[in-house]
């Protein structure tokens, strides 16, 4: 893909989504330049002119003049434009919806439960137990739900990896340090052997090595 323009990501150093984003971008070759905002920039202008939510990621595709926020919405633009031999996804059959479904399921169940057991633990102002542990048990409960579907199956779709379980990666790391050792209580070890898997994959690493740098002020946008 030399003849594209690189894509536009709007991230930040911190939270799991933006570099959900990245691990697709990097599986699917697409060049990208990504421009971190810090001190709370994304609740502001210009930002907000692009995603009024003032939430990250967001991208900017000067190829086709697409501006996208919501990474779950974000993903489904990239497997349509960028994927067109379907290496990462699934374009019709069963296995579309399936991809789809698992997505949901990431955007709707993972991630808000993941990231409320980190609000409660890491930045509520108060302790309260009832929620930490509430959201605790939700962490384990998505994990078992995955290593259930895993228990007869390699992939979450069809026989390769696809978005749909790369979608799930960066969450799950964080979740790993915030469910009060819940999900090993489990012994999830179909769960435990796909995270694994997918950890290893050079576009995982690659992204989380410039979330490291990011964290140390690399490439930090300033209007």
């Amino acid at each position: 893909m030399s003849s594209l323009k690189p894509l536009t990501l709007w991230s930040h150093a911190g939270g799991p989504n933006p570099w959900k984003v990245a691990i697709i971008l990097n599986e699917l070759d697409v060049p990208y330049e990504n421009k971190v905002l810090h001190d709370n920039k994304n609740k502001e202008k210009p930002y907000t002119d692009l995603n009024p939510n003032g939430r990250l990621p967001t991208i900017e595709d000067s190829n086709t003049g697409a501006k996208i926020w919501e990474s779950l919405a974000i993903i489904q633009y990239l497997v349509d434009t960028y994927d067109k031999d379907n290496k990462l996804s699934y374009a019709s059959g069963p296995e579309k919806y399936e991809q789809l479904q698992w997505l949901a399921f990431q955007a709707s169940g993972q991630g808000p439960y993941f990231g409320q057991a980190t609000w409660f633990q890491v930045f509520h102002p108060e302790k309260l137990p009832s929620a930490i542990e509430r959201y605790q048990n939700e962490i384990a409960r998505v994990n078992w739900v995955l290593d259930t579907y895993l228990q007869d199956h390699e992939y979450l779709v069809g026989d390769k990896v696809t978005v749909a379980d790369l979608a799930f990666v960066t969450w799950a790391n964080i979740g790993a340090h915030m469910d009060g050792g819940k999900t090993k209580e489990k012994n999830l070890t179909k769960y435990d052997a796909w995270m694994a898997k997918l950890n290893e994959r050079p576009s995982v690493k690659k992204a989380y090595a410039d979330q490291a740098e990011a964290k140390e002020g690399k490439w930090k946008w300033k209007p």
